[in-house]
């Protein structure tokens, strides 16, 4: 059986979400087709009562469009998952949980 994610239990794990901007652009992002771009996700920070040591960053579908939150307004997601994305460096392996949701709307 293959795992391809998990979903959080938010109030545990996550607890109390606030928007803390937009985050930087990765490569996978967007797709160039000839003169356009096309945007595939978009990323944003968020702040957490659990989480405080750690911001979290969630990937969104491109296509709920670009989300527009004061700073530290209280947000909820829209069927959050985690994915794991396993790296080597220098022969050590290294995960990183990356969160994903369908769309993110005030609290």
């Amino acid at each position: 059986m293959e795992l391809k994610f998990v979903i959080p239990n938010m109030a545990k794990s996550l607890g109390n979400l606030e928007f803390g901007g937009p985050a930087e652009v990765k490569r996978g992002d967007t797709r160039r087709n000839g003169t356009q771009t096309k945007v595939l996700y978009r990323r944003y920070k968020l702040f957490s009562d659990v989480q405080r040591a750690d911001d979290i960053e969630v990937v969104i579908d491109g296509a709920a469009g670009q989300k527009q939150f004061a700073y530290m307004e209280p947000v909820k997601l829209k069927n959050p998952s985690v994915t794991a994305e396993g790296y080597v460096i220098n022969g050590r392996a290294f995960v990183d949980y990356i969160l994903h949701a369908e769309d993110m709307e005030k609290a």
